[in-house]
């Protein structure tokens, strides 16, 4: 059973959340809070397996609150997955670089939200590449301004090459694919760049990705 706390300003949002999430069974909802501040109260309190986080609430917002839960060592295990619309694009990309798991738009269909869920609680990133080119090319000026390689500089040159099909949104077998790989190589890569790389998740993959030049926005 997946565990999740719903964190969203409008009590019926969070209703409708909840039904959608739980339909099949897998899913429960043991906790939800109106305020990034009283999410995270509740997050520490019940340490879920994923959090679906607004990003617009009063007193804490859901970046700051995004930034809370993976500094604490106690909710290493608590994955964030942030609920936006298109246009938060650039909230969406704070948040990701503080360590969301990923994102959702508010329209999500139900059968993908649960999927989302799913995807996420298995420790994945759930990060749409349509989506993904659109919030970052949205920032392409401001990254290429700040682009430093340095932190390239321990990975050979396939990891680099297999990083820059992770910032294009690829997934594991497709990275197979392109590169001519088996699957369970390119996993090995995978894990291996989250390493060397000291990141959280796929998402973190992305963003350096992005802000190291390695892949440039809107190319």
């Amino acid at each position: 059973m997946i565990r999740i706390v719903l964190v969203d300003d409008q009590e019926l949002v969070r209703t409708g959340l909840r039904t959608l999430a739980e339909r099949d069974g897998d899913i429960t909802v043991v906790g939800e809070a109106g305020t990034g501040r009283a999410g995270l109260a509740r997050i520490r309190e019940l340490q879920p397996d994923v959090v679906l986080m607004d990003v617009r609430m009063p007193e804490m917002d859901g970046l700051q609150a995004t930034r809370e839960v993976v500094a604490d060592p106690r909710l290493r295990d608590v994955r964030v997955l942030v609920l936006t619309t298109f246009d938060e694009d650039e909230h969406v990309f704070e948040a990701i670089r503080a360590g969301a798991a990923g994102y959702l738009l508010k329209d999500v269909s139900p059968t993908d939200l649960r999927q989302g869920i799913r995807v996420v609680a298995a420790g994945e990133s759930l990060l749409s590449p349509s989506v993904t080119r659109t919030v970052l090319r949205s920032l392409a000026d401001r990254l290429q301004a700040a682009v430093d390689d340095t932190p390239l500089q321990v990975l050979t040159q396939r990891e680099r090459e297999v990083l820059a099909l992770v910032g294009r949104g690829l997934s594991n077998d497709e990275i197979a694919r392109e590169l001519f790989l088996s699957p369970a190589t390119a996993r090995t890569y995978v894990s291996r760049l989250l390493t060397k790389l000291d990141a959280r998740d796929r998402a973190r993959l992305v963003v350096l990705a992005y802000e190291t030049g390695l892949v440039i926005p809107g190319a």
